[in-house]
């Protein structure tokens, strides 16, 4: 599972992260003022699943679809479901952001991926935009993004400098975006930035709508 962020594995197998326990409710807060009220939302690298719970659990009117290509994560979130027992939480899917055909293949009313972008190569980015606009065909149809960026109209902050640092250390390929480059890379398949929300910790939701 690819994470900078430590993790602690429950009794009954289910991961948890101490990360996303501090920012689950700051995230909530936003998806309940901006996600339709009901309806398919495919979560893009679920991870521990922790999120996927939590949300799925205050949004029961929502079909929360967790997805991660890596099988240690989807056993997490097969934990998570089994402990939760909800009803609205769908099985994980085997979903690789540049491989098409492990997407699903529906429309989809929302899309959310967390703390993805800057852990993972720029091509996960421009997979990740080519899908959602593939499948966020309905007007009005959500992308949010979470997570720290560059942004030329506002200055880093030290500590992302330093995250930054950690991660191009850890992998070349990752590291914090350009938020006008992934805007722009959103926008070749549809998608328009509507909304850029701070976040605790440095962090920003980026909301895209289909037009």
């Amino acid at each position: 599972m690819q994470t900078m962020d430590s993790t602690n594995r429950l009794e009954d197998g289910a991961l948890s992260s101490p990360a996303a326990q501090r920012n689950a409710q700051a995230i909530l807060d936003i998806l309940k003022a901006h996600l339709p009220a009901r309806g398919p939302v495919l979560e893009i690298a679920s991870g521990t699943g922790l999120h996927a719970a939590t949300f799925a659990a205050a949004l029961p009117d929502v079909h929360w679809i967790p997805s991660d290509p890596d099988p240690e994560a989807r056993a997490s979130l097969r934990a998570w479901k089994a402990r939760t027992g909800l009803a609205n939480l769908a099985e994980p899917l085997a979903l690789d952001v540049e491989r098409a055909e492990t997407w699903p293949q529906a429309p989809l009313n929302a899309i959310v991926c967390i703390n993805m972008i800057h852990i993972s190569p720029w091509s996960a980015t421009e997979g990740l935009m080519a899908g959602a606009g593939r499948l966020l065909s309905n007007p009005g149809g959500l992308l949010m993004l979470y997570g720290p960026y560059r942004e030329a109209d506002i200055e880093t902050a030290p500590s992302n400098e330093s995250f930054d640092s950690a991660l191009k250390a850890r992998d070349p390929s990752w590291g914090l975006r350009d938020r006008d480059a992934v805007v722009s890379e959103a926008r070749a398949h549809g998608l328009h930035l509507t909304l850029r929300i701070a976040m605790p910790a440095n962090n920003i939701v980026l909301l895209f709508r289909r037009a």
